[in-house]
């Protein structure tokens, strides 16, 4: 489910067929509008990779109350209010898995490339209906508050890269110029990044063996909350118990509302949890009582949206606390965004145009940091270390042996 960043709109997936259903949440009421491939075939007993390559890709204008959608029957599309309509400049070969609009809203993101090559992707300006090539990402995008900066990410099964991309505006181009400051995260299989309203936070969700939620401090890049929703995985060949566990926990099921440092998590017994990060503590609200919690999203006003795991949608008002509410109104969100981007651009460069990402990446995982010659030189990991980097060592320790 995603929620228009500035209008009372909100586009969810359809939990039984690859389509798209847009509804308005204007005055506390939650109200249909529309859908995207609604008479398309249904899923079945389709799980895991194969359904995730069915299931529609959706990106919201950053300022129109237009959708963008790819995947399924009806190829790229665009809803607005008066209906369906192409979307031009597309290539008609394109068979995208995701989307993205530049902040200023006039070119599209997407990934793959139409060639349908990983390691690239298209840039289309919506304008002219020109495509040019972007840098690899393949999860998403999410645009920080702050303006000028945003973050994707890019996987393979050893490991995934959080990359971050300056976009200045009226700069001519909204191509993504990535920069040499990263994340790394251990193996595959993650949602979006997802930014808190005031930037100063972010979370992540995903990993393909385990349902793992971590939260990034910003512009540090520190990670202040790493926990495993459920039982972490057992090794292959995998348990029935273990794969029930993994598909009751949503990987859509997270949410920054409005106050700063809070951020929501949807769970299978349809609570959701009020985590502060700051504190830290969590405080429990059972509001979807035996009914999974399938989706979750903050509107542009800060009220919660979810979907139970039967169909039930739900608009929910936060409270805040007197106090918290004015010392929340104390600090200006939008200018500490703006500093926080600042501090973080200027810590860091422009990976060269063409250059390989793997010479020019400072990597973190938000506890430990390591450059090219660092990665090059590591012989020996622990059991404790990620995955990532004992691959690595086992990688340069061959390669040493063969030389």
């Amino acid at each position: 489910m995603v929620c228009h960043p500035r209008l009372p709109l909100v586009a969810g997936l359809d939990g039984e067929r690859p389509a798209v259903h847009v509804w308005s949440c204007e005055a506390g009421q939650l109200r249909e509008l529309g859908s995207v491939g609604a008479e398309t075939e249904g899923y079945g007993d389709v799980f895991g990779w194969e359904r995730i390559e069915l299931t529609p890709a959706l990106a919201w204008h950053p300022d129109e109350p237009r959708l963008i959608v790819a995947g399924g029957e009806c190829g790229v599309v665009q809803w607005t209010p008066a209906g369906l309509s192409a979307v031009d400049g597309v290539p008609p070969t394109a068979d995208y898995r995701s989307l993205a609009f530049s902040p200023d809203g006039r070119t599209l993101w997407a990934s793959p490339s139409s060639g349908d090559a990983w390691d690239s992707s298209d840039v289309v300006d919506l304008a002219s209906g020109t495509v040019s090539s972007g840098p690899p990402w393949d999860t998403g995008v999410a645009r920080h508050p702050g303006g000028r900066l945003v973050v994707t990410l890019a996987s393979d099964q050893g490991a995934t890269h959080g990359l971050f991309a300056r976009v200045d505006p009226g700069a001519g181009t909204s191509a993504m110029r990535l920069l040499r400051r990263a994340l790394i995260l251990d193996v595959d299989g993650y949602e979006t990044p997802l930014f808190s309203a005031d930037g100063r936070h972010f979370a992540i969700r995903g990993n393909a063996y385990e349902n793992t939620l971590e939260v990034f401090a910003f512009p540090s890049l520190q990670r202040v909350l790493a926990t495993t929703l459920g039982r972490p995985s057992p090794g292959y060949p995998y348990p029935q118990e273990w794969l029930d566990q993994m598909r009751a926990w949503s990987r859509h099921n997270l949410a920054f509302g409005a106050r700063p440092g809070v951020l929501w998590v949807g769970t299978p017994t349809g609570a959701l949890v009020e985590v502060d990060i700051e504190a830290p503590r969590a405080v429990e609200h059972d509001v979807l009582v035996g009914s999974p919690v399938s989706a979750l999203a903050a509107t542009a006003t800060g009220a919660l949206v979810l979907a139970s795991d039967g169909g039930e949608l739900m608009l929910v008002s936060v409270r805040s606390d007197p106090e918290e509410t004015r010392a929340a109104d104390d600090i200006d969100a939008s200018t500490t965004a703006a500093s926080a981007v600042s501090e973080f651009l200027d810590a860091t460069s422009e990976v060269p145009d063409g250059g390989d990402l793997e010479e020019h990446l400072v990597l973190t995982n938000g506890d430990r940091t390591w450059n090219a010659d660092d990665l090059a030189t590591v012989h020996t990991a622990t059991a404790e270390d990620p995955t990532w980097l004992q691959l690595r060592a086992a990688i340069n320790k061959a390669c040493d042996a063969r030389t």
